[in-house]
């Protein structure tokens, strides 16, 4: 199945074919809703190799990574974690957002990291090497303000770190036609709705508007929702914990749009 139209930046598509073909682990950083995931379903289709994608939290342990022993009709046995099923297809294994995760359960990755490209399976008694064609991957936001998280430099450093960020004005414009079928002119505003508010960011301080939220924008409009109204629902009220818009907020977003969605804004 594809997973869909991705526009490449620089040269990570280059740069992650090469980390693949000499078998090194790869970082992706930059701001939530980039594209981090996108890519790293694109390179999976393009790489021919299965994806197994976990969003890492607070409570994610090292067992759910890697497995546990579980009780299966009246016996105890031992039953892989979706890092070890990845480990043994040789799939391309991503845990997004990696910085949430705690650092002991960081820890079984590390050998993963290296030249060894082994999971010890500690409580099983086993060691699981690496095919050729299993890869690494994780991503986290470094500018992500609500998390006083950080990673460690120990482990940032096993990593090719591939940078990633906002797409330019004319290629997010056309992800938003390829994914919502909207005009040129649409699109066009909607990016520089999210630009304006991006380059607001410092005086609002709250994270700022990502491709995803575009998109979904985009796609209430080719359902027929006004501009406004759909960039306010899509797009400004998912900036707030209440859902809350600024009016400050709004103006700058109403200022980008078709004027017949200023005039409605009105009433």
């Amino acid at each position: 199945m594809s997973h869909g139209y991705y526009s490449a930046t620089g040269e990570e598509i280059a740069l992650f074919e090469q980390a693949y073909q000499r078998r090194l682990p790869v970082m992706l950083t930059g701001p939530t809703g980039c594209g981090k995931t996108r890519f790293v379903e694109f390179m999976a289709e393009r790489l021919g190799r299965p994806l197994v994608t976990l969003s890492c939290h607070d409570d994610l342990t090292s067992a759910d990574l890697v497995g546990r022993f579980v009780v299966t009709g009246g016996d105890v046995v031992w039953t892989d974690g979706p890092l070890t099923r990845g480990v043994r297809a040789g799939a391309i294994c991503y845990l997004d957002e990696v910085v949430e995760a705690r650092h002991d359960s960081l820890a079984v990755l590390h050998s993963l990291t290296d030249h060894r490209r082994t999971l010890y399976l500690d409580r099983a008694n086993e060691t699981v090497t690496a095919p050729d064609s299993f890869m690494l991957v994780c991503s986290y936001n470094p500018a992500y303000r609500s998390s006083l998280k950080e990673l460690k430099p120990s482990f940032r450093q096993r990593f090719v770190t591939l940078a990633m960020d906002y797409l330019s004005a004319d290629q997010e414009a056309q992800v938003l036609m390829t994914e919502a079928g909207i005009t040129r002119d649409v699109a066009d505003r909607l990016v520089k709705c999210a630009n304006s508010i991006r380059n607001a960011d410092d005086v609002f301080h709250f994270e700022p508007p990502s491709t995803r939220t575009l998109v979904t924008a985009a796609q209430l409009i080719a359902a027929g929702a006004d501009e406004l109204q759909a960039v306010s629902a899509a797009v400004l009220a998912p900036l707030s914990s209440d859902g809350e818009i600024n009016p400050g907020l709004r103006e700058v977003a109403a200022a980008s749009m078709a004027p017949r969605d200023l005039t409605a804004s009105t009433h």
